[in-house]
């Protein structure tokens, strides 16, 4: 008994902690559109998120040691991720979302994940019925939002993973993939129409989509009209590699739009983490780039250095990077196994948190670095390729679903957290 009665104000500090503020913030005049997010924001912590309910449990439970990590990590921003639901319901989400924030006096992230044919159908299938009900949907996304400041994460996998990429049967005319892009423009309108709503479209990672291909992508879904992209997503792809990437994403879609008159259109042309520069190729170390090993991406930059360095740097295109769970990088099978598709995306062992959320990265073109997955949330039922139904990594025991809350992968990132997890104190 005198360990819970010392726990139970333990707990209430970092309650109050997590409350971060409970006095609505003053009505202010309407301020002049401005898309740009402060390198002094401070982002919305949830005061119910996962793991903020994941330490009550372990306090009624007695478990001291669980109960105290999971408080630190439900006192870190996290966004928030809208799934589906009517316009009606949505709107009611964002509006609450809204009303949060500005009790804290803080920026809500928000992810927006309903565009059609969601995922191929996969793990996080899902997604409005029609591109008209995903329209209806959006709208009420973004005028719920309104006039305060919000940072919108537009649709992870949407254009890296378009219905032409899942199956030569799916979209076999390029009708649906026609129809992503202008579902894709049309949310980017109706988010940019609201005054200080900084959006990112999302472009994939660093070990998915070749650096043309990706800024290609961008151009046509109108990331000119948007405050940037983001990376990583619901990846572990190590910080600097993604702001790496994320500079030669910027630099491609300026030398194909802004760039030499004879390099309009030509975003295929760009280097990229899969380059090999045409000559000199002698068999040395070095002559083609590996996405996974940035030591060779020398022969990459050395392209955009020659083909985008005069690029004025207020016509590069800015990023956001999610470091939910980079801390200790991607992860790679351990020698001696061997998995038909080991599926390192998904739910990998031994993942740590990355960089703590923040607007002031010392990065000139990444805005942010953010906790955009929800921490301790699965990636699906992994099989790593196998015949199943479990997943070999975990001992053949199933993974929950996508998106479902898993305490003992919350523990694993919050245990390995790069740098270690500590209170969030922030009280501003």
């Amino acid at each position: 008994m005198r360990t819970m009665r010392f726990l139970k104000p333990a707990v209430a500090i970092a309650a109050a902690a997590l409350a971060l503020g409970s006095t609505p913030a003053s009505a202010v005049a309407a301020q002049p559109a401005d898309h740009t997010l402060p390198s002094d924001s401070r982002f919305y912590v949830d005061p119910h998120s996962d793991a903020a309910n994941q330490a009550l449990t372990d306090v009624k439970a007695g478990d001291l040691r669980d109960a105290v990590t999971m408080a630190k990590l439900a006192g870190w921003p996290e966004a928030t991720w809208f799934t589906g639901g009517s316009p009606q319901q949505v709107a009611k989400q964002v509006s609450t979302l809204m009303r949060g924030a500005r009790r804290q006096r803080a920026v809500p992230v928000l992810v927006s994940y309903d565009i059609p044919l969601r995922d191929c159908g996969q793990y996080s299938s899902g997604g409005a019925p029609s591109d008209a009900a995903y329209r209806q949907w959006i709208a009420a996304f973004a005028a719920a939002i309104g006039q305060a400041r919000a940072v919108v994460i537009l649709e992870p996998d949407a254009l890296a993973n378009l219905p032409q990429d899942c199956g030569a049967s799916t979209d076999p005319t390029g009708a649906l993939t026609a129809a992503r892009m202008a579902d894709l423009r049309y949310a980017v309108s109706v988010l940019e129409a609201e005054p200080h709503t900084s959006v990112y479209l999302d472009a994939g990672n660093s070990q998915w989509r070749a650096v043309g291909d990706i800024a290609q992508r961008l151009i046509d879904a109108d990331v000119a009209d948007t405050q940037g992209f983001s990376l990583n997503v619901s990846n572990y792809q190590p910080t600097d590699q993604s702001d790496h990437y994320g500079t030669w994403v910027s630099q491609c879609v300026w030398f194909a739009t802004a760039g030499p008159s004879w390099a309009t259109g030509h975003a295929d042309w760009c280097a990229s983490q899969y380059y090999s520069p045409a000559a000199p190729n002698d068999g040395l170390p070095g002559d083609s780039v590996s996405s996974s090993d940035p030591s060779t991406w020398h022969w990459t930059d050395d392209w955009f250095a020659q083909n985008t360095g005069s690029a004025p740097a207020g016509q590069l295109t800015h990023f956001v990077v999610d470091t939910s769970r980079n801390g200790l990088g991607a992860w790679n099978p351990p020698a001696g196994t061997s998995y038909p598709d080991p599926q390192t995306w998904c739910n990998p062992p031994g993942r740590g948190m990355g960089k703590r959320p923040t607007a002031d990265t010392g990065v000139p073109l990444a805005d942010a670095y953010l906790y955009i997955k929800t921490i301790g949330q699965s990636d699906g039922s992994c099989t790593r390729g196998t015949a199943g139904p479990g997943d070999p990594v975990y001992g053949g025991a199933a993974d929950p679903s996508a998106g479902t809350w898993w305490p003992a992968q919350a523990l694993t990132l919050a245990d390995n957290a790069v740098p270690a997890l500590t209170f969030n104190f922030d009280l501003r």
